[in-house]
């Protein structure tokens, strides 16, 4: 692909939460050009005058993609990483997924109880809109131990747990 179809379909994978910006895709693109990790040549087309130049991931790319995806410390659960990682899970082993689920959802509520602590604390000493700013942090954080709770209970296999925030759907019901 071009850097303009890259970037386009990279933000489309990563979602309205992330955006990849042009300063942050060229330079990543000639550092793994610089490591063999991709190829670029060019390619005309009819709507043009200038030659576009199209990226080609190599065979050394290729495993470099499966080593980082088959890796499962912490980097794999923080949150500049998560995201990413998870863009990609179709093309990880079930095991790895698992493993970097709960790992992120251990992170998460490690986050979630300091919070909490932190909130309980401070609830005397905040104005109403500082108290408000830190309920929503743990209303998202709480959401998101939730969401990897299901992942984690579909990649096992075992149905989800009943969301007691929303009814039951017709199906459920009869």
């Amino acid at each position: 692909m071009h850097g303009y179809e890259l970037r386009k379909r990279l933000n489309l994978m990563l979602g309205w939460g992330r955006v990849l910006s042009y300063g942050s895709l060229y330079p990543t693109l000639k550092k793994m050009l610089r490591g063999a990790l991709i190829e670029e040549s060019t390619a005309s087309t009819p709507t043009s005058r200038r030659p576009k130049i199209v990226y080609q991931v190599t065979e050394a790319g290729t495993r470099e993609f499966e080593r980082l995806m088959s890796e499962v410390g912490p980097t794999a659960w923080e949150d500049d990483n998560f995201d990413i990682r998870f863009a990609f899970f179709s093309s990880t082993d079930m095991e790895i997924r698992l493993r970097v689920l709960e790992g992120r959802r251990t992170r998460l509520q490690e986050r979630l109880d300091r919070i909490q602590r932190e909130l309980s604390m401070t609830e005397k000493e905040v104005d109403r809109y500082a108290g408000e700013l830190q309920r929503h942090g743990v209303e998202s954080v709480e959401r998101e131990v939730n969401w990897l709770s299901d992942l984690i209970n579909a990649e096992r296999g075992n149905p989800p747990a009943p969301n007691l925030g929303t009814p039951p759907t017709t199906a459920e019901t009869s």
